[in-house]
């Protein structure tokens, strides 16, 4: 076997394609400033202003993965991960670069302490249907 035969073999699964480590994706990082506010159900939404990501010679095929399956709907960060088959850390990383460069925002769920009580929204139906 020639030596690009074992380089092919080395770096090609018939079965999954290329093998890429993931931090090869992310360049080594395994986190980011703002990956604080990425929690499995943050959702990420293509900004308007966004064209196409693919004449972008600084992003990556992932990036443009993400920007792309954004832009046609939002998409939580764990739903990324499994629609792309990638660790959820490494989501994290790919759309930390992506806010940075203003292609995806992240909408963040309200945390359950911050939402009304059930009560209080009871008492509110109750009046409106008083009226």
């Amino acid at each position: 076997m020639s030596a690009d035969g074992e380089a092919r073999s080395h770096w090609f699964d018939d079965e999954a394609g290329p093998v890429v480590r993931p931090y090869a994706m992310t360049r080594g990082r395994t986190s980011h400033a703002g990956q604080h506010r990425l929690d499995l159900i943050a959702v990420v939404v293509t900004e308007p202003h966004v064209d196409d990501p693919e004449t972008d010679n600084a992003l990556s095929p992932e990036h443009v993965d993400i920007v792309e399956l954004c832009r046609r709907t939002p998409q939580s960060v764990a739903e990324l991960a499994a629609e792309l088959d990638l660790p959820i850390g490494v989501v994290r990383v790919l759309v930390g670069d992506l806010v940075d460069e203003e292609y995806v925002h992240v909408n963040r769920p309200v945390p359950p302490a911050e939402l009304p009580d059930e009560s209080i929204l009871r008492d509110v139906i109750n009046g409106l249907r008083a009226l």
